[in-house]
């Protein structure tokens, strides 16, 4: 049999999926996963399209764990990056002018 893509399903289709090609499904992540609902599957194992027995478990889990994934994150960064495109460099500090003394 071949293993169906269950990511980005909610947990309640992934259930569903796996059922109807003769496949079971188990969280290690979630020990209430036969109450889970509307969880969204992030991760698998077995991929998607290997070839596997009937009756088969695949692994799902809904969280990528501590480090993984992700991106970052999404609030706005204050304060706000200037507006109007690329503004020249200052000079640094002090007098512009350097007096030349005639000798």
């Amino acid at each position: 049999m071949r293993v169906p893509r269950l990511v980005g399903l909610m947990a309640m289709d992934a259930r569903r999926t796996a059922e109807a090609t003769g496949l079971f499904v188990n969280a290690p992540d979630r020990p209430d996963f036969h109450r889970t609902v509307v969880e969204y599957v992030v991760r698998q194992y077995p991929q998607p399209n290997a070839e596997v027995p009937r009756d088969s478990v695949i692994y799902v889990w809904f969280d990528f764990g501590e480090g993984e994934g992700g991106g970052g994150v999404r609030e706005p960064r204050l304060p706000r990056p200037p507006t109007g495109g690329l503004q020249r460099e200052l000079d640094e500090p002090g007098d512009p002018y350097v007096a030349v003394s005639s000798a």
